[in-house]
């Protein structure tokens, strides 16, 4: 059996770092939004015994091919906690979700592949039971699982479901740079607390269907603490072509904005594909990983 599954990117509408726990790890109170910009998971249940996956990705050369990619530990985890014997498998990313990007594209792919599993062994496992299996590889993968628009908290894992994030256009620019995670946790970590949340606001602002409140309120504190000249340059262009609000997704170096007209938003991309390779048009989703295609 072969199942395609489109597995789409998030950005984060707020990033508020709480603070660090005992164990190293950080608490966040942060909202994801799943969007319409995706990459394209097939897997496929070959013939034989053993547990060999193997993972092609035609279009990133840079994206690992082996044990480290996060597809294949979405499958042993898979195989792992339904106690299944591992099949030989055949795993395909095609790819669009710019990488390093802050954009969840390895996360969102081990999700699709988890889903993609449940049916061709036909455990039937509800969606909290595969996002229970996607915890145990990664923090924000049961969100990519579920989509739509959630609050975050603990260590990202905590999920609440939220009203839906008004129709709108969004665009992502993805810059050449890179941002280091550690670097950023470290640089929350040296700064005052600042007392209150972006993200309580911007909640408000969803429950009011305000998007104009809302685009007001992004947030993000990585971005805040790094201080990254070309984040800002791009944030500056959108705001420019009339966005409602811009920011950084995640730990970045994706930068997002908010735009009610749509050919304003066209008109941003177009501007921003003279100078950026990785831009995109995209909208809100109100739901995450779905299986596109099944083949026997």
């Amino acid at each position: 059996m072969i199942i395609t599954v489109k597995a789409p990117a998030k950005i984060n509408l707020t990033l508020d770092i709480v603070g660090k726990r005992a164990d190293g790890y950080h608490d966040v109170s942060m909202v994801m939004q799943t969007v319409s910009l995706f990459d394209t998971v097939t897997v496929e249940r070959l013939s034989g015994e053993g547990d060999g996956i193997t993972v092609a990705c035609p279009d990133y050369p840079d994206v690992p091919t082996d044990d480290s990619n996060i597809v294949c530990k979405a499958a042993r985890a898979f195989f792992d906690k339904t106690h299944i014997t591992p099949s030989p498998l055949s795993i395909i990313i095609e790819k669009q979700i710019p990488t390093q990007a802050g954009l969840a594209g390895g996360s969102t792919d081990g999700a699709a592949v988890v889903l993609a599993l449940n049916q061709i062994f036909e455990t039937r496992l509800s969606m909290d039971e595969m996002a229970q299996i996607c915890a145990h590889f990664g923090s924000d993968v049961p969100f990519c699982l579920l989509g739509g628009t959630m609050l975050a908290t603990d260590t990202g894992t905590t999920l609440k479901k939220l009203r839906a994030m008004p129709d709108c256009h969004i665009v992502i620019c993805k810059p050449a740079i890179s941002v280091s995670t550690a670097a950023a946790y470290a640089a929350c970590d040296a700064r005052e607390p600042k007392g209150f949340l972006y993200t309580d606001e911007l909640i408000k602002r969803l429950y009011s269907r305000d998007i104009r409140g809302l685009a007001t309120c992004l947030y993000n504190e990585f971005e805040q603490v790094m201080e990254l000249p070309a984040i800002n340059e791009i944030k500056r262009e959108m705001i420019a072509c009339k966005a409602l609000g811009a920011s950084m997704s995640g730990s970045g170096s994706a930068v997002y904005a908010i735009f009610l007209n749509q050919k304003k938003a066209e008109k941003c991309v177009n501007i921003l594909k003279e100078k950026y390779n990785n831009v995109f048009l995209a909208k809100p989703l109100k739901d995450g990983c779905r299986v596109e295609k099944v083949e026997p």
